[in-house]
């Protein structure tokens, strides 16, 4: 017989943003932890707004006995504070409800004068060298529940589809990129000894490791931390960032196209997830509506899809007009500049750009019948560039045994990855997204830099 547990045996009380969801009962006594975001002081009342974070929206709590928040250690903004009292409708049209005070319990006094988040506008750059309190500010609160809010449905949505959730390493001996741009692990002694017996490096990606496990698991994916060298400080670019991979077998034999499906239909689940939601709109207020009806609008059509040689032919024509800084040319990387005229101005909406030349593209990817191109894509989409990136992998042994070789990876370190392609493998394909990314493109949110809790960029890492 299995056990089952069919209760909670222990509940913390509850959250502000559930005590804004169960019905009001003049009759019992409540208590509410958080830190005080306002204080409202009038002769024979006095408010204060608290927030534990849970919910965009605080709780008012009106004190009509005002030695409650003028007594000994007073009720200032960033206290923390244990309030107890009736929660009751509020009279007030910005609120629901409110809590009628009865007692005061300060667990942290804060200096009002000195405290860092003023209630004024604060600059980002003020909140980014103030990492460990700017989370009390409403936006990046909003910003971390939004993320909380896309891990639960990612998970839905990957269950949904027959995926496991796999934990991949973050110390590697591979550049599954190829790019160099990795994070070398530090030899442990003077004379160089290699804790690992040979370099090992932070992941740039899981994605091999998930090849690995899809072998046997057939749908695998992960959202774990990964980490560039890379100096850039544009703000796309994060030292250290999260990422969602995806590997699995090809059961449908759609190629390149089906992924690309998966991909779409993945990305319109999460944008009708998180529309809903309050934290949606806090992040959108005041925001630019241009770029909201072009997110909100991509769900009323299918994505374009085109192939390089076709973007490139559409921005070689559109160069008359809009003079570009890097010349586009078949064989040349898509800029950034090229990336936004296409998903902003010629399609104006997200569009898969597939078929890239092989010479620009890591050796994995599975070279097409015209020896120039492999089958991959990026995903495009406005204001924000690139989001996606994925392929078909190379499964013909032979093939990806000269490409390693050609790109300095025959190896004994990479025979594993190779051993799966000699036994059983299988076409099969994947993709990766940058959370972060994601977020800033769900979010209206210009930096990347803003939607991950603590950032990490060159000669930058606060705490």
């Amino acid at each position: 017989m299995r056990p089952s547990l069919t209760r909670l045996v222990y509940r913390l009380p509850p959250t502000i943003s559930r005590l804004s969801k169960v019905p009001v009962n003049a009759e019992e006594q409540v208590s509410v932890t958080g830190f005080v975001k306002s204080v409202r002081r009038q002769k024979r009342v006095s408010f204060a707004v608290i927030s534990d974070g849970s919910s965009s929206q605080g709780l008012q709590a009106v004190f009509s006995n005002t030695s409650l928040i003028n007594g000994l250690g007073r009720v200032t903004n960033g206290a923390s504070v244990r309030l107890t009292g009736k929660l009751v409708e509020s009279p007030g049209q910005k609120q629901d409800k409110e809590l009628l005070v009865e007692a005061t319990e300060i667990l942290g006094e804060c200096d009002p004068e000195v405290y860092p988040i003023q209630k004024q506008q604060l600059s980002l750059e003020h909140l980014r060298e103030n990492l460990h309190l700017r989370t009390r500010t409403t936006q990046l609160a909003a910003v971390l529940r939004l993320r909380s809010h896309l891990m639960r449905l990612m998970l839905e949505y990957f269950d949904m589809q027959g995926f496991q959730f796999t934990h991949t390493p973050i110390l590697t001996a591979n550049d599954a990129e190829g790019a160099g741009e990795t994070f070398r692990l530090a030899p442990i002694s003077k004379q160089g000894d290699e804790f690992f017996g040979l370099p090992a490096h932070l992941t740039v990606s899981s994605q091999l490791h998930l090849e690995a496990l899809a072998s046997g698991l057939s749908r695998v994916y992960t959202l774990s931390p990964c980490f560039r060298a890379e100096r850039s400080q544009t703000n796309r670019h994060l030292a250290e960032f999260w990422m969602l991979e995806a590997e699995w077998m090809d059961v449908t034999r759609e190629g390149l196209q089906g992924i690309c499906s998966f991909v779409e239909d993945s990305l319109k689940s999460f944008v009708c997830g998180v529309s809903s939601s309050d934290d949606y709109e806090v992040l959108w207020k005041n925001g630019d509506e241009t770029r909201k009806k072009a997110l909100e609008s991509c769900l009323e059509k299918d994505w374009t899809r085109m192939t390089y040689t076709q973007a490139v032919k559409l921005l070689s024509d559109a160069t008359p007009s809009t003079p570009f800084e890097f010349e586009p040319r078949w064989g040349a990387p898509l800029q950034s500049e090229h990336e936004k005229h296409l998903a902003e101005v010629i399609v104006r909406g997200p569009i898969f750009v597939t078929d890239y030349p092989k010479e620009l593209k890591p050796f994995y990817m599975r070279e097409n019948a015209d020896g120039r191109t492999v089958a991959c894509f990026d995903l495009l989409v406005p204001y924000v560039g690139e989001l996606v990136g994925g392929s078909v992998r190379e499964e013909r042994p032979d093939v990806l045994a000269q490409k390693m070789e050609k790109n300095g990876m025959a190896g004994s370190e990479y025979t594993w990855y190779q051993d799966l392609r000699k036994y059983g493998g299988a076409p099969h394909g994947g993709y990766g997204m940058g959370f972060e990314r994601l977020v800033s493109w769900l979010g209206g949110i210009d930096n990347v830099r803003e939607c991950i809790p603590m950032p990490r960029s060159a000669n930058k890492m606060l705490l």
